[in-house]
């Protein structure tokens, strides 16, 4: 007996009608893009692992889908290696390849290979699949589409506002009530500095990134593990419960930064921002416990929560100065966000919240009663298809009730009905498959009716 057939863990098959909701979702925030001037791009599934490595730090590193040499990938392996089992060292030698982590480095890969071709500042988007090795539960997937937006070489806080702005207008498509969270990397540098541990900054950043998940004392303790003393721990306390307006928690912050020359660079771009963003349908609030552990950011950095849904983030991004210069590209500085579509997936579905026209498949179908019939139908079906109406015909001559039965599994609105009489007539019959009415129409009244 063969076996049952099945899937990785952490992917999924999509049939029609998700694909439907799916294709909603993307074409919605492909329009938004589209508005304020950014342009399609796609990269590789596979980069090299010297492209990928060390760009998302030493927790992304570990879930990066490595990919086995082809051929006799053990060749250059000796019996000592295999023995020792150093499963990082045999990595190195076995897989020059790797499944993308996230849609940004690669980006910066392509800007750096194409960088003649480019007119900057450029403005790019760009939806396709990403891996990673993490575990799968609930709203997180091993394999799952990103929907990213980058604009690179400019330096101008106008595209932080710009980004945040497209974010608004999705989610307002949607009507998703989300809350964006701010934050930028220099003032939590500048906080780092303020309390003697600039050192520490990616050890102090990625332990506040979880304090929504595991709380103020887990916080701490991670931290008493990272080498923070006692008394840097209890300075950071107010730093991370500020409370208050964006611009109550501005104008402390700055209070305790004023020593720091980067924490204070870092107030006033995020003032800058949020200046711009007051006539947002949707929440907007600084957040220091903001952290995002992707090591690349270097300024504002952004995180959106959908309120009406226990879902966790569903878009997110930031400034990232410095990362082109990995590929050799020094100075060129970008900005991005990125549209967790399986996440957004989830969240409209819950709340309900995919129009009805986005689901339609076929609008009307036309029965078959046999070959002359069938002769009759198609320059119909071929005049309606012209006017838009997605149209088909049953290719069998089946049982009517059989016929019925598919208009109905797939919800199809009408049908159409064409034997003796109608043809003798020069007309059909209409049946609105809700209603259960009939009528004997033209083709022009068929299209007047199904577009009213």
């Amino acid at each position: 007996m063969a076996n049952k057939p099945s899937i990785p863990k952490g992917t999924r098959d999509f049939g029609p009608v998700e694909m439907a909701k799916r294709n909603y979702i993307f074409n919605t925030i492909r329009s938004v893009y589209e508005l304020y001037g950014f342009q399609q791009i796609e990269t590789p599934a596979q980069e090299t692992l010297q492209t990928l490595m060390g760009k998302y730090g030493e927790e992304g590193d570990k879930l990066l889908f490595k990919i086995l040499n082809s051929g006799d990938y053990l060749n250059k392996i000796d019996d000592q290696e295999l023995t020792e089992r150093n499963t990082l060292r045999l990595a190195s030698k076995i897989c020059e390849k790797g499944l993308r982590y996230d849609l940004t480095v690669p980006f910066a890969r392509y800007v750096v290979m194409h960088r003649e071709e480019l007119q900057l500042p450029f403005k790019r988007y760009q939806v396709q699949p990403v891996w990673r090795a993490d575990r799968p539960q609930k709203g997180r997937y091993r394999e799952f589409y990103q929907f990213d937006g980058d604009v690179v070489g400019s330096d101008s806080l106008l595209n932080e506002v710009e980004l945040m702005q497209i974010v608004d207008t999705v989610f307002t498509r949607f009507g998703v009530r989300v809350q964006i969270k701010i934050n930028n990397r220099k003032i939590l540098t500048g906080i780092a500095e303020v309390i003697g541990a600039a050192e520490k900054i990616v050890d102090i950043t990625v332990a506040i990134d979880k304090l929504d998940k595991i709380g103020i004392d887990n916080v701490n303790q991670e931290l008493r593990e990272d080498g923070l003393s006692e008394e840097q721990i209890q300075k950071l306390q107010p730093i991370i419960m500020l409370d208050g307006t964006n611009e109550q928690k501005l104008a402390t912050i700055a209070e305790v930064l004023k020593e720091s020359e980067t924490g204070l660079k870092g107030v006033e771009e995020t003032k800058y921002i949020l200046g711009f963003l007051t006539s947002l349908n949707n929440e907007i609030q600084l957040d220091l416990t903001l952290a995002r552990g992707l090591s690349y950011y270097t300024g504002a950095i952004f995180e959106v929560k959908a309120l009406d849904t226990p879902m966790g983030s569903i878009s997110g991004g930031g400034r990232y100065d410095n990362l082109t210069g990995i590929f050799g590209m020094p100075g060129l500085s970008g900005v991005g966000i990125s549209f967790g579509v399986d996440r957004i997936y989830d969240v409209l579905n819950a709340l309900d919240l995919y129009p009805k026209d986005s689901l339609n498949t076929t609008q009307v179908l036309f029965i078959n009663f046999g070959e002359k019939e069938t002769a009759y139908c198609l320059p119909i079906i071929a005049k309606v298809r012209q006017a838009g109406i997605r149209a088909e015909i049953f290719p069998d001559s089946a049982k009517m009730k059989k016929q019925m039965s598919y208009a109905n599994a797939k919800q199809i609105p009408y049908v159409v009905l064409a034997g003796e009489s109608e043809i003798a007539a020069q007309k059909v019959t209409l049946k609105n498959m809700c209603t259960g009415e009939q009528q004997l129409l033209s083709v022009d009244e068929i299209i007047h009716t199904m577009k009213a």
